[in-house]
This record gives structure tokens, sequence and C-alpha cells, in this order.
């Protein structure tokens, strides 16, 4: 019957027998049964009524206060025992000498007063079962306390690691940051820096370029000056020397009253004049390339009129030592130009430019008082030139010259 009742409905003495096989729950549960048979009347009546479902028959008779004919006289002692009906006490009694007529009744007194002595001892042990178990239910609720007091100290003990973990991530995320700052910090000073030695690489590429610049406008500027003070001096000396002139018998300012003093363009109208004024120190000869080829052989390709213009012109710097420069339309200019001969300069104007624009520039960067003569026949370029204090040769006295 113990294993039929749920654990709840099980005291808590006879629990550890409930899963007992039947035989060993009597071997070794009996006593303690018996005992909360006696003293828990809750127990005895659930035993009882599973008795009663389990034997209705014999539930029924022993309440009636009889037996069946095929009971055994133990069982209905049980059944009366844990039934109660009235009168069970004169019921166990009958069935007891039924069972035992022939029985001494000092043996019945002796096996009562052992039922009364076990009854004595099932009640000792069972109050100290009781008792033990109530110690151990102490003892299990200090242990569930002191379990519950670590479980509560591990706890704040693992909330504070938590925290402690969470503000050395927060730290952690902070110091990332601060790393990132630095190095877009970092990034924007080196961009900037680089930006700045850029800035300063190109200021020195500018002033040295400037110091180019005046160096080369110092050189020419030094070379134009010292062309005029050589000039000047070599044509003085070189006027007094040939000329030995006396001295004058009368001064310019006797002259004013007369009617004329003749043309004073500066203008060559023939080759000994020509030749005169190549002689003087740092003559400088111009040449306009084409009018003076055409104006002489001009049927020949253009090829040929440049080439045999500065075969002569080379042989006419060499007698006289002049500085020669002849100038071509930059329109026919050849894809490859043989190298000029010694002493001669050859320019071919800009595709945006004629040559009478490259000789007007040539001689406006002159120093005044060189002797420059420019050998061309345009009449706009010969004006010009002479407005400009430089002397004209006609293409046809060149070629007079060339010859």
């Amino acid at each position: 019957m113990l294993g039929k009742l749920t654990v709840e409905q099980t005291p808590a003495a006879l629990r550890p027998f409930a899963h007992f096989t039947a035989a060993k729950r009597v071997r070794f549960g009996a006593v303690a049964l018996a005992a909360e048979l006696d003293a828990d009347e809750q127990f005895r009546g659930r035993v009882a009524d599973l008795v009663a479902q389990t034997s209705p028959r014999l539930a029924d008779a022993v309440r009636g206060g009889s037996a069946t004919s095929a009971s055994d006289p133990v069982d209905v002692e049980v059944v009366a025992y844990l039934l109660r009906p009235a009168g069970w006490q004169e019921l166990i009694t009958e069935c007891a000498a039924r069972s035992s007529p022939s029985a001494d009744p000092r043996e019945l007194a002796r096996l009562r007063e052992q039922v009364a002595q076990l009854k004595s001892q099932s009640r000792s042990q069972t109050a100290r079962a009781k008792q033990a178990a109530r110690a151990a239910g102490a003892q299990r609720s200090a242990e569930f306390t002191e379990a519950q007091d670590r479980l509560r100290a591990r706890t704040a003990q693992l909330r504070a690691a938590e925290q402690a973990a969470e503000q050395a991530c927060s730290r952690a995320d902070a110091a990332e940051r601060d790393v990132l700052a630095a190095q877009a910090a970092n990034a924007a000073q080196e961009t900037e820096l680089r930006r700045l030695r850029g800035r300063i690489a190109e200021l020195e590429r500018t002033v040295e370029n400037a110091r180019r610049v005046a160096r080369a406008e110092r050189e020419i500027d030094d070379a134009r000056l010292w062309l005029l003070i050589d000039t000047m001096t070599r044509a003085a000396a070189g006027v007094r020397r040939e000329l030995s002139l006396p001295a004058p018998t009368s001064r310019p300012a006797d002259l004013v009253a007369s009617a004329a003093v003749g043309d004073m363009a500066r203008s060559v109208d023939d080759a000994g004049f020509l030749d005169r004024l190549l002689a003087l120190p740092n003559a400088h000869l111009v040449v306009d390339g084409y009018n003076v080829t055409k104006t002489g052989y001009g049927e020949l390709p253009l090829a040929d009129q440049r080439k045999r213009l500065i075969a002569s012109l080379a042989a006419l710097a060499g007698q006289r030592r002049a500085e020669v420069t002849v100038v071509f339309d930059g329109s026919a200019r050849p894809p490859v130009m043989p190298a000029a001969p010694r002493g001669i300069r050859v320019l071919f104007s800009a595709p945006t430019e004629i040559a009478d624009d490259v000789i007007r520039r040539v001689v406006a960067g002159e120093p005044v008082g060189r002797p420059v003569l420019v050998a061309t026949s345009d009449r706009q370029v010969q004006r010009d030139i002479q407005r400009d204090g430089g002397w004209v040769v006609p293409s046809r006295v060149l070629l007079d010259r060339l010859g």
C-alpha cells in the first residue's frame, strides 16, 4: 500500500522506504510503518481507504462487525485496526482467539507485552526519526541559508566584476576614441605639413626662376652695356684715327642760318658705304631673308634660296667680322634645319607672326648707339628702323655687295 501513495501523502519517516520492494519494505520498515499508523491518524486513514478499495467485501464485513468466511483472521485484524469501526477492538480479540484457540493466557500476555514494547519502541523510533528529520531539516536549512549567503556574495562579486568590466570597456572605448582622434589630428597635421612643404618647394622654385630671370636680364643688360661702351669706344677711336679731322673752323650754330644741310635719312645707297658701316665696331646686320632672296633669285625653291643667302652672308661675316642675323617667315620653316655657318644666326618667325615683327624686336633689343643695319625693301619696316635709329640697306644694295 505504501508504494501507491504520493510523496506528499507519505510521512517523512516512511519516504525512504517508499521505493523498496514489498519484502524489503516489511523487513526494514515494519517498525516505522507500525509507529506511523499508530501515531498519524491521517496517514492511517489514507491506508484504510486504499485497503477498502483493494478488499471492498472484507472492508464492508469489518464495518458490519463480522468477517467473511474465507478471510484470514490476521487480515481481519489488520482491516479492523485500520478502519476502526465500532467494536473493532472486540473484533480483533475475537480473531486473535480464533486464530490461536489453544494459546496460553500467559503467552498471550507476554505477546501483548511485546506488542506494547514494540509500540513503545516504535513511538520512540518515530520520535527519534522526527527529531532526526527536524535536525536534518534544520541542517539543510542552515546549509541552504549558507548556500544562499554564498550565492549572494558570489552574485555581488559577479556584479562588481561586471561593473569593473563595463568601466574597463568604457575606458578602453574612450582610449580608442582618443587614439583615433590623435591619429586623425596627426593625419591632418601631416597633410598640412605636406601642403606647406609643397608650397615652400613651389616658392623656392619661383624664387629660383626669378633669380634665373634676374640673372638672365642682368646678363643681357651687361652685354648690351658692354656692347654699347665697346662700340662707342672703338667707334670714337676708329673715327679719330681714320678721319684725322682738324679742328673745325666753325660751330653748328654758325650753320643754322644756312638754307639746308642735306638729307639726313639713315639709308645705305651703295655697297661701298655698306662696307664702311660693317667695318664699324660691333656692327650688327639684320637681313629680311625672303625679301632679299625673292628680289635676287625668287625663281629658286625656298630651300635653295635660304641655302644660297646663308652661304653668301657667311662669307660677308667672315670678311667684315660683323654680327649677322637672317630672319625668315616661319610658315615655310623646314622640318629639319641644317646647322648655320659660324657667325650666322638664323631665326624663323612664330606661326602667329611675320618676319617683320621679329626684325623689329631684334632691333628694339639692341642698345642705343650700336650700329644696326637692316637689309629689306619693305617700306614700312624701313620707316620703323630709321625711326628707331637703325640703318636701312635696300635688298638690291645687299645683293650687289654679296654679288
